[in-house]
């Protein structure tokens, strides 16, 4: 056993209501600069719908992710070392421009600047890119709340799986379809195939926290890390030349902060905690031969951390006590591997992702009460969830390579945590039948209400700060005496530094690790004259 800490993200697509906010807020964040007009670290989709870049999910062109060989060894499917090679020059399996959109702006002077007279003023769009006119056709959310399902639809790879088994599944006449929004981010694989891409190291797995990030003084811009994402989620900066993805904001995860989508969240659907694996059973977990067992292999990788020996192997890992105090008290372990009802993102990409999803049942319901019945009435919610609104195969086809079992087991406990908790809302006495039918007590029934419902902020971020005491040292190193530039008429001794007036080494840094902390406080109480 090799035990290994993970920050991982659970997402409950019940309560998305496809605000956009978490995309906004990343967007002013990471990307709102020069390069970058086009690139969306967060967004959120429509399903069905293409998704962003369309038609990301089609691995028989994009060749992102794993498979196995003819060995079942891992391989990528974008090729070899001798095919990374042969292509490092021109890469053909690239999302192009078109594939996300062109962005663009507004010919905003054209409203400000227009003489008096008869005609109406337009700002045009032009191209944020090369400043021409341009026709608006594509965006990072032109599926929004199906809005291009009548034409476009059909374009859905899972839309497509699914009707290869069962022709009739899924139809986009208006009274008849279904949609859920689906948030994505970067998934920070165990297994990361981008990693495993790039040809000149400048991807890597943090081996504290798991977060996969790019050097970007080594990137070379060879885009194989594009390629190599079957969730293309790498973006290449046409400005800077390098490639850049999701950070899952390590800067707030250092100090115990959640990410800037986590904490903007209108839904509050999101939670982040440490996971404990097995970094030694990654590589056999990622190669079972059946795409529909990797769901169970990869829960298999977790480790309980309220196990005593697996407590012991973290301590001899150095792991701190802090952070297996955090992976105890994990929300994210708790909807994962306790009451199981989390699922990953396309586990047969075989890239292991750790952000994984609660399927959506509120539509079954607004469906089932639509017609006239109980919608959160025990019998009649287990008998819908087979028939009604969103089929089970286009979920199983996103969150479970097509078993149809992991999902509804998931949409079976959370079918009977609405009966459970109706009853005792109206203060009845609960069957405890309801909880026994998909395995659980009334107890924990209870809980997982708690923590999908009402679950404070503290609860729903369990994140432990990253070497405190380190960067507390590092810190009071930042003196100007320290600084070796800081000569007569050196850069510390001349007034500003080049880069404005606080970026000379007169003072300590303007922002602090306790800067940080204070934010936390503020962020966290409930009380105004604490913060």
């Amino acid at each position: 056993m090799r035990p290994m800490a993970q920050i991982a993200m659970v997402m409950n697509l019940d309560k998305c209501i496809g605000c956009h906010t978490c995309s906004v807020t990343c967007k002013q964040a990471w990307t709102n600069r020069r390069g970058m007009e086009y690139v969306w670290f967060n967004n959120v989709e429509t399903r069905p719908g293409q998704g962003y870049p369309r038609r990301y999910e089609d691995q028989g062109k994009w060749r992102g992710g794993w498979e196995l060989n003819r060995r079942g060894a891992l391989k990528l499917k974008a090729g070899g070392r001798l095919r990374t090679l042969a292509g490092i020059f021109s890469n053909p399996k690239l999302p192009e421009i078109k594939d996300y959109y062109e962005p663009w702006t507004y010919e905003y002077r054209n409203l400000t600047d227009a003489p008096l007279g008869d005609d109406y003023p337009v700002a045009r769009p032009v191209s944020s890119i090369d400043g021409k006119p341009m026709k608006i056709e594509w965006s990072s959310n032109w599926d929004d709340n199906l809005a291009g399902a009548p034409a476009y639809g059909d374009l859905d790879p899972m839309v497509e799986r699914v009707r290869q088994e069962a022709e009739e599944k899924v139809r986009f006449a208006f009274e008849q379809t279904f949609m859920f929004y689906l948030p994505r981010i970067c998934e920070h694989c165990l297994n990361p195939s981008c990693v495993a891409s790039c040809p000149s190291g400048a991807m890597y797995k943090r081996a504290e926290d798991g977060i996969v990030l790019v050097d970007q003084d080594h990137c070379r811009g060879w885009r194989m890390c594009v390629t190599g994402c079957p969730y293309k989620k790498v973006y290449f900066n046409h400005r800077t030349g390098k490639a850049e993805k999701c950070t899952l904001c390590y800067p707030r995860i250092e100090v115990g902060l959640p990410t800037v989508c986590s904490e903007t969240c209108v839904g509050r659907l999101r939670y982040l905690g440490v996971i404990l694996y097995d970094a030694d059973k990654v590589t056999a977990a990622a190669s079972v031969p059946d795409d529909q067992a990797l769901y169970q292999a990869q829960l298999d990788v977790f480790l309980d951390p309220r196990d005593p020996e697996v407590r012991r192997a973290a301590e001899r890992a150095g792991i701190p006590d802090d952070w297996l105090e955090a992976a105890r008290r994990s929300p994210v372990h708790a909807l994962i591997s306790t009451y199981r009802v989390a699922l990953p993102l396309h586990p047969e990409y075989r890239t292991m992702p750790m952000v994984w999803y609660i399927p959506p049942l509120s539509p079954v319901v607004d469906a089932l009460a639509g017609t006239g019945h109980d919608g959160e009435d025990a019998g009649n919610l287990f008998g819908a969830i087979d028939t009604l609104r969103i089929p089970l195969e286009y979920l199983a086809e996103l969150f479970s390579a097509g078993d149809v079992g992991p999902v509804k087991a998931s949409l079976d406990k959370l079918a009977a945590m609405r009966s459970h908790m109706r009853a005792i809302n109206l203060g009845e006495e609960p069957d405890p039948q309801i909880a026994a039918a998909v395995g659980m007590a009334p107890g924990e029934v209870e809980e997982m209400y708690r923590l999908l419902a009402i679950a404070k902020y503290e609860e729903r971020y369990v994140i432990p700060t990253a070497a405190l005491g380190d960067a507390r040292r590092l810190e009071e190193t930042a003196v100007p005496d320290a600084c070796s530039l800081d000569h007569a008429d050196g850069p510390g001794m001349g007034g500003d530094g080049p880069f404005g007036g606080d970026s000379g080494r007169r003072r300590l840094p303007l922002v602090t690790v306790e800067n940080f902390h204070l934010l936390r406080r503020r962020q966290t109480s409930d009380d105004a004259k604490e913060a």
